[in-house]
């Protein structure tokens, strides 16, 4: 437990470092306002497509669904709840953190092309990268630890989240739905939120998870 706080406590310093930064238009605001002017290609209507489905792996509806049906699978299958309780216990605390957040920052969103606080924006810290690392990041935690055997390896679900998590900041920026700064502040504070639930479980073992 004591690793996993000063894990926590790590990636939380970075979204207050990030946030200071939002808030007094430090040097990475200026990083957000290049990307977001940069000229972007244009693309077909089916590359335009594929992007937005991208993008949409972030999506707190689709994310939170996809969790829950697969924790609810898991619980049943191991008759214990505690799968679909970890996993609520991460949506309502992502909601209540990046919410809290969003209403108290008010950014607007890029694609307005100005960037101003307490204006009743929800950019800031993006929801999309949050719950892609924290939704996506809590399914393959619970996958390892309730279906692993001993020749099971748990690097190729860590691939599978950074890639994923990756995609929707990359496509974020492309499409100019976020600043680059909104995308960090989400990593940070889902990064934070995914150590400490999955340090809850660890700390409070049950008897149905495989040792």
């Amino acid at each position: 437990m004591n690793r996993a706080l000063k894990w926590a406590g790590g990636l939380f310093l970075g979204f207050v470092i990030v946030t200071q930064q939002v808030i007094v238009n430090g040097p990475l605001i200026h990083l957000d306002a290049q990307i977001a002017n940069a000229d972007r290609p244009k693309l077909s209507k089916l590359l335009v497509f594929t992007l937005k489905k991208i993008d949409n792996l972030g999506l707190r509806g689709l994310t939170a669904t996809i969790l829950f049906i697969a924790a609810a699978y898991i619980a049943y299958r191991f008759k214990s709840m505690r799968p679909l309780n970890l996993a609520i216990l991460s949506v309502l605390a992502l909601n209540l953190v990046v919410g809290i957040a969003k209403l108290t920052i008010g950014r607007t969103k890029p694609a307005l092309n100005v960037d101003l606080l307490y204006a009743n924006g929800l950019s800031y810290p993006s929801g999309h990268a949050s719950n892609a690392l924290l939704t996506w990041g809590i399914l393959a935690y619970l996958i390892y630890r309730y279906t692993k055997r001993e020749h099971m390896n748990g690097a190729p679900l860590v691939i599978a989240v950074a890639t994923l998590t990756s995609a929707v900041c990359v496509v974020s920026l492309f499409r100019n739905t976020h600043w680059l700064s909104d995308l960090l502040g989400g990593l940070f504070i889902g990064g934070a939120l995914l150590v400490l639930v999955i340090a809850v479980d660890r700390f409070f073992p049950s008897d149905s998870q495989h040792s």
